[in-house]
């Protein structure tokens, strides 16, 4: 095997190491919203997590993040919380999931 052949391979496991660990924050923040927006939703224990778990694999399917915006903005429609607002949520659920994942490892 040349140098450029281990290389190639290194670079190939670092993609799917980060591809697996976005996937994984995604998945954690879309957790770490719904369970937010299920408490603002006045859900709680089963209502909540299966809210919450919608959200996870709804992204499953591909769901952008716009998508997961939307549905979420709109099932608070009635709450007064802007679009905006959940946008910000998501992207501290973003951080707070990567911040847990380096945690996990």
């Amino acid at each position: 095997m040349t140098t450029f052949d281990k290389r190639e391979q290194g670079f190939e496991a670092k993609f799917v190491h980060d591809e697996e660990l976005m996937f994984k924050a995604a998945a954690r923040s879309n957790k770490l919203l719904g369970l937010w927006a299920a408490a603002q939703l006045g859900l709680s224990g089963d209502a909540a997590a299966s809210y919450a778990t919608v959200l996870v694999t709804d992204h499953l399917h591909s769901r952008t993040i716009d998508d997961v915006v939307d549905k979420v903005s709109g099932d608070l429609a009635g709450t007064g919380i802007a679009r905006q607002q959940v946008a910000q949520k998501l992207q501290e659920c973003l951080h707070q999931a990567m911040q847990q994942l380096e945690t996990d490892r």
